[in-house]
């Protein structure tokens, strides 16, 4: 007899899986160049809302995208906006700032 498969499984509403993670410090990998470090105060379909947040660009930087997070984690979050909205589409992922690992 063959296995059943798994149920399918079932979409959660926008926003839900982001729900944990609201107003806490995030890292946002962002598509292209750029991440967010910041407090996730909102998600909607379109934008995810940031506050005291960090919009960097590695581009301008002497470190890795790696390097930078895990200081930004040692020494704080160095905020050059107040308030920031990222398009969902341009999240290429997210994790709280504590689950970067060093080494």
């Amino acid at each position: 007899m063959p296995a059943t498969p798994d149920p399918a499984p079932v979409p959660l509403p926008v926003g839900d899986w982001l729900r944990p993670l609201i107003g806490e410090v995030v890292v946002a990998d962002l598509a292209e160049f750029y991440l967010v470090i910041g407090i996730l105060v909102a998600a909607s379909d379109a934008h995810l809302e940031f506050r005291e947040a960090d919009l960097h660009d590695h581009r301008e930087a002497n470190s890795s995208k790696e390097v930078y997070v895990l200081e930004s984690r040692t020494i704080g979050v160095r905020v050059n906006r107040a308030r920031l909205w990222v398009p969902r589409r341009q999240v290429v992922a997210i994790s709280l700032i504590t689950d970067v690992v060093v080494g």
